[in-house]
């Protein structure tokens, strides 16, 4: 299929979008799984990999349509996308205790409407990451 604006050619579905959600979301709970809040603080390299998902989660929410974005209003998906962007533009003034708490309260449960979500739009697919 030749694209007429190339622009289309690299847009992706919206099931993708929340697919890389979901991923992210598990990522970081085996990132942070049994660990104790002063662990993380303490741990740069589960920082790093904690925070590049949160980042992940933010890019990929901020693609989804603003279609489906509408459908589901009680998902925080602006507070996903100023997450990452706190984490991109003030890296050096990140407060980890804070990217712990959105690690273990928020993750979770963002993870969980997702989910939700994938079932509702897209009941009969393979909601995984090909």
């Amino acid at each position: 299929m030749k694209c007429l604006l190339r622009l289309k050619c690299f847009m992706r579905a919206d099931k993708l979008y929340l697919v890389d959600i979901i991923q992210a979301a598990e990522d970081i709970g085996r990132l942070i799984s049994g660990m104790e809040t002063e662990t993380f603080v303490q741990t740069m390299s589960v920082r790093r990999a904690t925070l590049q998902a949160i980042i992940e989660i933010g890019e990929a929410t901020a693609k989804v349509s603003p279609e489906l974005k509408g459908k589901y209003p009680e998902v925080r998906w602006q507070d996903a996308i100023a997450m990452r962007n706190i984490a991109v533009h003030e890296y050096f003034s990140v407060d980890w205790r804070i990217v712990w708490d959105t690690a273990i309260h928020d993750i979770p449960h963002l993870k969980q409407q997702i989910q939700r979500i994938l079932n509702i739009e897209f009941p009969t697919e393979n909601n995984t990451k090909p």
